[in-house]
């Protein structure tokens, strides 16, 4: 089946879930049914930094690059960024 064969296969399926119901467009619309999705979240800001661009936001565990430098004896405040 090509897409223009799904489309209009999916086309028709909606035509007779909206004459079995009863449904107008105007019905769908109020039900927010068309309403754009919200813009996504931002990514949470980067809170430390390697030279090699590696980057942890201070969630969570601490990733390995930077166990690796603070047991190595380097501040986790060496990698801050801002």
């Amino acid at each position: 089946m090509t897409a223009n064969n799904e489309r209009a296969e999916a086309i028709r399926w909606i035509r007779a879930q909206m004459a079995d119901y009863g449904l107008t467009l105007e019905e769908l619309e109020a039900a927010g049914c068309f309403d754009q999705p919200p813009p996504p979240s931002p990514p949470p800001p980067v809170c430390y930094r390697n030279a090699q661009g590696m980057s942890w936001d201070g969630q969570g565990e601490m990733p390995d690059w930077l166990r690796r430098a603070v047991n190595a004896g380097q501040s986790k405040e060496f990698y801050r960024v801002g």
